[in-house]
């Protein structure tokens, strides 16, 4: 078959064109396969790439609030709470009584009031003290005439007058009148009472000790039998802690131990041991009680007031440790705010054992990191507020 010219030229036109098209598929197809291997990779890991960790950048001024501390090794310190009650210290508490009946004449103190020991409470008109006054002096007045005698038949004696018998009998009139002053000094130093006074029949009823008048049942014109309770004074300046123990922490509770009590009543705790627990159980309520001795110098811890007892444990070592007060729970997470050059980074962690004040650390911080303790609510409430911008 015999091609003309023309008909070469149009079939070499149409293989080029061929060859052309060719080319620039394969080359198509390779030139797009990284960008759909890329896809693919993403679509197969999609948390491949995620942000860095929230900064919380503050203030000069909100910095200033708030405080940072290392994590660092600590010790737990474990600890039983009870609940208590502030008493009365009965060994530094007096009920006074007058010991004589009588009528009160004065009564110069108020309730609530300081006083001395030995300090007037009350002045009482008591005829049976007048009555014992009048005994003593008789006795007194017997006891000097007796030793007149005494004297002058010694002297008639030693000088031959007189018989050694009428100086026997007269030494003998002496002793039992010495025998009765003394007897009559016994019965009024047994009242508290003085040995003269004007009138005679006035009683002075005192302090036993310094302290705080917590309790008056005395007016001025009122009738007192010997045996009422008409004061109560008590030193404040120590009180008793008492909380009662069930059987099941009967082993945590020794003499001894260190305590702390605290009160919702007020911010100050203070700190003492236990002084006594008891050996028997109560028969209604099943429990022993617990007494802590404390000094209260300011009167803060009043008698009545409920407080939380904390009994403390043996101290157990913590690897790392930070602030209770560090801990923050931020989207259901424990988090911490770990201090850095540029601001504070919230850090996930993962806790241990705690005592209230220090919180052992497991996981997600180092020894040495710095972390935000007092102030970490402000980083919290920072951070909240940065997220509410972030998704407007």
């Amino acid at each position: 078959m015999n091609i003309s010219r023309k008909q070469a030229l149009a079939m070499a036109a149409l293989v080029t064109a061929g060859l052309a098209g060719g080319a620039a598929v394969l080359l198509g197809g390779r030139a797009g396969a990284p960008a759909a291997e890329a896809h693919a990779a993403e679509a197969a890991h999609p948390d491949a790439h995620t942000d860095e960790a929230p900064l919380v950048r503050l203030t000069a001024a909100q910095t200033a609030g708030i405080a940072t501390a290392p994590v660092a090794p600590a010790l737990l310190q474990p600890s039983t709470d009870f609940t208590g009650e502030i008493r009365f210290n009965e060994d530094r508490t007096v009920h006074v009584v007058p010991r004589l009946a009588g009528v009160a004449e004065a009564v110069p103190v108020t309730l609530g009031q300081q006083v001395r020991a030995g300090e007037v409470l009350a002045r009482i008109a008591s005829t049976t003290l007048a009555e014992q006054r009048s005994e003593l002096l008789t006795a007194q007045r017997r006891q000097e005439a007796a030793r007149a005698a005494h004297e002058r038949e010694k002297t008639l004696w030693q000088d031959r007058i007189s018989a050694e018998q009428d100086y026997q009998q007269a030494r003998s009139a002496l002793r039992e009148a010495d025998i009765a002053v003394d007897n009559a000094r016994q019965k009024l130093a047994a009242i508290g009472a003085a040995e003269t006074a004007a009138p005679l029949s006035r009683l002075d009823v005192r302090a036993p000790l310094a302290g705080t008048i917590v309790e008056k049942h005395l007016a001025r014109g009122e009738a007192v039998r010997e045996d009422a309770a008409v004061f109560t004074v008590s030193d404040l300046g120590s009180v008793w802690t008492e909380f009662a123990v069930a059987p099941k922490d009967l082993a945590l509770v020794r003499v001894g131990q260190r305590v702390r009590v605290s009160s919702t009543a007020f911010d100050e705790t203070a700190e003492g041991t236990v002084s006594y627990v008891g050996a028997l159980l109560g028969e209604q309520t099943r429990t022993a009680r617990a007494r802590v001795t404390l000094a209260n110098p300011q009167g803060a811890w009043r008698p009545g007031l409920f407080v939380t007892v904390r009994v403390l444990g043996a101290a157990q070592p913590l690897a790392l440790a930070v602030a209770a007060e560090a801990i923050q729970t931020i989207e259901g997470r424990t988090t911490v705010f770990r201090a850095g050059p540029a601001g504070f980074e919230p850090v996930p962690v993962k806790t241990g054992r705690s005592d209230g004040r220090t919180v052992e650390v497991l996981a997600g911080l180092q020894a040495g990191d710095r972390v935000a303790t007092g102030g970490a609510f402000i980083l919290k409430a920072e951070l909240g507020k940065a997220g509410a911008a972030h998704e407007h």
